[in-house]
């Protein structure tokens, strides 16, 4: 179905996967750390296969919300979404990125 509707596009249904799990591939996450009473979001590294996975879980949770007819459908238009820098799964990337750097300032607190 990706490759239907990219005709245009001069790469392969599966290039434009891989492009599209990329760009919606987060590289650091905050987690709540309890340090002397109070609740610190701490920016961490994720690890390369947790990297793969929330990419995937983002990607199939936000097909799933999406308006269309089947999965399929709704898969195929958050691929493409997500290929194009876009769409609710790549929103979520950056989402993760700004809390990380808005939290910075707390990463002495992982260990």
């Amino acid at each position: 179905m990706v490759g239907e509707k990219m005709k245009d596009s001069e790469k392969a249904p599966v290039e434009v996967w891989k492009q599209a799990l990329e760009n919606i591939t987060p590289q650091i996450e905050v987690k709540s750390r309890r340090v002397g009473g109070a609740n610190f979001q701490v920016p961490t590294e994720i690890r390369p296969e947790r990297k793969v996975s929330i990419a995937m879980k983002n990607m199939v949770l936000y097909a799933r919300k999406r308006s269309g007819h089947s999965m399929a459908e709704k898969l195929c238009a958050e691929i493409i979404a997500a290929y194009n820098n876009e769409g609710a799964a790549f929103k979520r990337k950056e989402d993760m990125h700004k809390m990380a750097e808005a939290n910075k300032a707390f990463a002495h607190f992982r260990f």
